[in-house]
């Protein structure tokens, strides 16, 4: 089977919120500032943390998600990133054995060395208990250290690395500055173009890694071409052109369904509810999630696209949207605050966002056209008239799926009901 190889390193965490965002998006940025292609993908379903990524590397983001694209999809992804690459960086999800997939099932796969970095903020020797305990779980998963991050300062650095078993390597520490400091909301990271100096903050991060080992290009994986190339998607869309909003309200998209609805020969058009008076001329319109509820009164005052929407649908046209791209649709939103405002009032119902999480995991969809694969994760309830099309099912445990609702050439997936 041929090979392509490429430096490559995989970065995860014990936990959530360690700074595996933070570490990459400085590795990519000081390798990128070296003149050095960097590739950077995302373990799993996740929208914000490559936004940060792509500014960090000035490449575009891919994810790597064993249940959703597959083992193959994943192969050659890889494999064509080593084609080009001079540097290939993973970032996990969650924990690093957290999951089913998890990231170290991902980072086993395919060879690549994990470097766990650890929020060493609270804790001094103990440091070396945690990488450990990372380091020996799973004998059989490539282990390449670990990276004590916020900590106090030198002294505080030096004591973590006194905890440390030996043959265990120590890649050094990055202190705790706010300037580094990613800022985040409820659904994670700001969006990239939210955060107003986030390029010095990349720059402040990259600069940060001087003294540590994460300066080093690591040693080269070996990627194998897929097993089996690639079915050639059938030009099923020449000549369509799809209408597709994106802007600070509606920005969750993947690359791969972009490349996709290319591939198969549309057109796509990106326009802004918040900031657009009608839409553009197009056959169809995908009105992907995002956070509508933190941009209630423009989404409101705009009643030119909703009407132009509403229009659109009227003329038998498709629509898709998907989670906050519904939440528009419907009468109103209300956000945690208790601030309600008019939406489109295409579809009828009412959203309200709650303060915890409602909805999270993989889920399947029976479809007419096959079973659809998908994750939800959202912070939103809804009330509706609509009877469901089809119901989600939840891959790991037997509560309520996602509701898929149609009506004509329209078609919303939603929030849970309540």
């Amino acid at each position: 089977m041929e090979q392509r190889s490429c430096p490559a390193l995989f970065v995860s965490a014990p936990a959530s919120n360690q700074g595996k965002t933070t570490v990459t998006a400085a590795l990519a940025r000081y390798h990128a500032a070296q003149g050095r292609n960097v590739r950077v993908f995302k373990t799993g379903p996740d929208f914000l943390d490559p936004m940060i990524l792509e500014r960090a590397s000035r490449r575009p983001v891919f994810q790597l998600d064993l249940w959703m694209g597959g083992e193959e999809h994943c192969r050659a992804l890889l494999y064509e990133a080593a084609r080009e690459a001079d540097l290939i960086l993973i970032e996990g999800v969650m924990g690093l054995f957290d999951g089913t997939p998890s990231s170290a099932d991902l980072a086993q796969l395919f060879g690549v060395p994990v470097l766990t970095v650890i929020d060493a903020e609270s804790m001094a020797q103990s440091f070396g208990a945690i990488a450990h305990g990372l380091a020996t779980y799973r004998s059989e998963l490539p282990f390449a250290g670990v990276l004590a991050n916020r900590v106090a300062g030198a002294r505080h650095a030096e004591m973590t690395e006194q905890g440390m078993p030996s043959g265990l390597a120590y890649w050094g520490a990055i202190t705790r500055d706010a300037g580094f400091e990613l800022p985040d909301r409820h659904l994670g990271l700001m969006q990239a173009e939210e955060v107003g100096d986030l390029e010095q903050r990349l720059d402040s991060l990259a600069a940060a890694l001087r003294g540590t080992k994460l300066t080093q290009i690591p040693p080269p994986v070996a990627f194998a071409a897929p097993r089996w190339a690639p079915e050639s998607v059938a030009p099923l869309l020449i000549g369509t052109r799809i209408g597709i909003a994106r802007d600070r309200a509606f920005s969750f998209l993947y690359h791969a369904n972009l490349d996709l609805l290319s591939a198969m020969g549309a057109e796509l058009v990106f326009f802004s509810p918040l900031a657009d008076a009608v839409l553009p001329a197009v056959d169809s319109v995908y009105l992907p999630g995002g956070y509508p509820e933190l941009h209630l009164a423009p989404l409101s005052a705009n009643r030119r696209m909703a009407d132009s929407l509403r229009e659109h649908v009227n003329a038998g046209k498709p629509l898709y949207a998907e989670c906050g791209g519904m939440l528009y649709l419907l009468q109103s939103l209300t956000d945690v605050e208790g601030r309600r405002a008019d939406m489109a009032d295409i579809l009828p119902g009412n959203a309200t966002m709650q303060p915890r999480l409602k909805g999270l995991g993989y889920q399947t969809a029976p479809l007419p056209g096959g079973v659809l694969r998908g994750h939800t994760f959202h912070h939103s309830t809804m009330e509706t008239s609509l009877a469901p099309w089809a119901r989600g099912e939840r891959l790991y445990n037997t509560s309520q799926g996602e509701v898929i609702y149609r009506q004509d050439r329209l078609v919303a997936s939603s929030p849970s009901s309540g």
